[in-house]
């Protein structure tokens, strides 16, 4: 079974890493802006006076602290849970007896990053996590007995990132692992014995290779090449006298090289399930015989892409299928778990998703969620066909007043529909409907990747904002996943152009519907949306009321120049989709799509924040429009911390962070804000550079 280890990421556009609960922040007065950190043009709007703070703020360590437990799993012989929960202040590994969850003990003891992705070794003795350095994503993967809580580093090479690529019950002591200590361009795959970290050479990637594909026999049946068109090649190995060569089994257009992957190998290792969009707009769930290239439709859905699927843990049967338009909806393709999907979706209302199961399939772990509540785990019998509730994973969150997400959608100017998300103050919809009573100060909160989507759900920062008194609008602009290749590859060359576009005809819409009124617009995201958050201020200056840019690049080119080694094999996909530095049309279109180019144009205060060891967009994407934005006497908060990465991950930076954006939203738009504590802003590691003033109440 190939396990994926995505690594959540706020700047990715994705919810913030949880963090550890503290004290509610004390209500304070709300200060004004000082006039230095005014912007030119329309005045700020007026911050609730000092002495009035609203009564129903929400603590932000109740949002961005660590869950009380979360990512609940089953032992494989379903005699034990596992989950993550803080010891001393972080997010560690416990576990306990099924049934007797008194009796949980920590088996990790990470002292200073959280354990976010973990799980459990088929040997049911083992648990695996991965754990990086200060954010600077060279991830290894650790080995803890359950027993003694022992922590063995199975990929201890300094500098080097590693990846565990599959595992299979039927090998229950063997890793296959991507490691790229050789050459930091490229990872070769290895075998590792669980027990005891000997590690052995399976495929040294001398030729370029961007991922191997391996069946459930755990043997290596197909590589991915990228070629210098962005097209995408899936090669077949063949061993002679010792010697391996590979050969061309299948070729994916550039047009449909992110739309088409191997999702899973069939029963019997003879046939793959693929998405494919190729001869059709979606990604399609189809299944392709590995001998006669025969290609069956198994499953599709004419506006998004099949996504998630559920497999039998052993037969490796398909079972589900899950679609994602507006809100994720499931095809169901074995009915023998159609009495457990409909009974489950019975359990709370909320949106069901498996986390684990046992081997015997007797026993699942299941989450439920929505927009309103994080997490609710149960241990869900499937002969009794019951669930039995454990836990919330944020019960106090839970006694907030949340809001509603609506999911709209939006007319771009050319046609295109932006599927989007919409959530509003309570005081502007009391009824609860998604539609607007009153108008309220927006912000745009605009997601990452860019190739990535924003997704119907519980949102932190949503939750944060909305409570606050902002209506927050999130948009699949073109070029985002999930929606078809016309939508994804609509993106390509747009950077600062139809992309954008975009989020301003989302923002016309807002103003239309009465959600917002013109000039009371801030713009705000993370990776590529702290991007959009510069073009936003830079190359349409009036249009935002202030920004808010969490690791965003602001030179194209120097971006371009300093991606990780190992993001080498992609390096085709960037040159097509956003413009190729080494061609002179190339050059002069990114450049042109750079904020930088245009910083001296800004007019609205901006606040940056930037972790030190990001290897995907470096420090001196910040130190560069800070220094340019000086230079022109222009508003700028620049806060840089130390010991994060691309999005922050440790609790008291993420508050001390959120505490600053929301006192600045204030100072500009006008809401409400929980001044920054002094113990908030002492237990992170928060570094103003910048623009000090531009925080009230700090």
């Amino acid at each position: 079974m190939k396990r994926l280890l995505l690594i959540a990421l706020v700047a990715c556009g994705s919810k913030p890493a949880p963090q550890p609960p503290a004290p509610a922040p004390t209500p304070g007065p709300v200060a004004e802006a000082p006039a230095s950190a005014s912007p030119p043009g329309p005045a700020p709007v007026a911050p609730k006076p000092a002495g009035h703070p609203r009564s129903d703020l929400i603590p932000r360590a109740v949002i961005f602290g660590n869950p009380e437990r979360a990512g609940l799993q089953i032992s494989p012989d379903g005699k034990q849970l596992s989950w993550l929960a803080p010891k001393d202040g972080v997010l560690n590994v416990w576990v306990a007896p099924v049934g007797k969850l008194d009796q949980a003990k920590a088996v990790t003891a990470d002292t200073t990053r959280p354990i976010r992705q973990y799980f459990w070794a088929y040997t049911n003795k083992q648990i695996l996590y991965m754990q990086d350095t200060g954010g600077d994503e060279n991830f290894h993967v650790f080995r803890v007995d359950v027993a003694d809580g022992k922590t063995t580093d199975l990929t201890p090479y300094k500098g080097a990132r590693a990846a565990i690529d599959a595992t299979s019950p039927r090998q229950p002591t063997t890793l296959m692992v991507t490691i790229n200590d050789r050459d930091p361009k490229v990872f070769d795959l290895y075998k590792i014995d669980l027990l005891t970290a000997k590690r052995t050479l399976v495929v040294q990637n001398t030729d370029g290779f961007a991922g191997f594909d391996l069946d459930n026999d755990l043997a290596v049946r197909l590589a991915q090449k990228k070629l210098p068109d962005g097209s995408t090649q899936l090669l077949v190995p063949a061993t002679k006298a010792g010697k391996t060569t590979w050969t061309v089994f299948d070729a994916i257009p550039f047009e449909d090289a992110d739309t088409t992957a191997i999702v899973a190998f069939a029963p019997n290792n003879k046939a793959v399930y693929l998405k494919d969009s190729r001869g059709r707009d979606t990604g399609a769930l189809v299944s392709l015989d590995l001998a006669t290239k025969k290609q069956t439709v198994i499953a599709e859905d004419p506006k998004a892409d099949s996504n998630n699927v559920i497999i039998h843990p052993t037969k490796y049967t398909l079972q589900a299928v899950a679609f994602n338009y507006l809100k994720e909806s499931w095809k169901v393709l074995d009915t023998s778990i159609q009495k457990d999907l409909t009974n489950l979706a019975k359990l709370d209302g909320g949106e069901v998703r498996i986390t684990s199961r046992t081997l015997d399939d007797k026993t699942w772990v299941v989450a439920t969620t929505s927009e309103q509540h994080p997490a609710h785990y149960y241990l869900w019998d499937r002969a009794k066909q019951k669930g039995s509730f454990l836990f919330a994973a944020r019960p106090e969150l839970e006694k907030q007043p949340l809001v509603k997400m609506t999911p709209v959608e939006i007319k771009a100017r050319d046609g295109l529909t932006l599927v989007s998300y919409l959530s509003l103050p309570a005081a502007a919809d009391p009824d609860g409907d998604g539609k607007p009573n009153t108008a309220a100060p927006m912000v745009l909160f605009v997601h990452g990747g860019p190739w990535a989507r924003d997704n119907w759900g519980y949102n932190p920062i949503h939750q944060l904002l909305a409570n606050r008194g902002y209506a927050v609008l999130s948009v699949n602009y073109r070029g985002s996943t999930g929606l078809g290749k016309k939508f994804l590859n609509a993106g390509n060359l747009q950077w600062g152009k139809a992309m954008h576009d975009d989020l301003l005809d989302a923002v016309a819409w807002a103003t239309q519907q009465g959600v917002t009124a013109k000039d009371t617009v801030c713009i705000m995201g993370g990776s590529y949306g702290g991007y959009a958050t510069l073009v936003g201020l830079a190359m349409t200056p009036d249009v935002f009321r202030c920004g808010v840019d969490l690791v965003g690049p602001s030179n194209l080119m120097t971006l371009l120049s300093t991606i990780p080694p190992y993001w080498a094999p992609a390096v085709a996909t960037f040159h097509t989709r956003m413009g190729n530095p080494e061609t002179p049309e190339g050059k002069a279109l990114l450049l042109a799509a750079s904020p930088l180019t245009h910083a001296a144009a800004i007019k609205r205060p901006l606040l940056i924040g930037q972790g030190a060891n990001d290897p995907r967009v470096k420090q001196a994407e910040s130190e560069q429009i800070v220094a340019a934005m000086k230079s022109h006497s222009l508003p700028v908060t620049y806060i840089v911390f130390p010991d994060e990465g691309h999005g922050f991950a440790r609790p008291v930076n993420n508050t001390a962070f959120f505490g600053a954006a929301e006192a600045f939203l204030s100072a500009h738009l006008g809401g409400s804000y929980l001044p920054l504590t002094k113990a908030e802003v002492e237990a992170s590691t928060m570094q103003i550079k910048d623009g000090k003033a531009g925080i009230p109440g700090l």
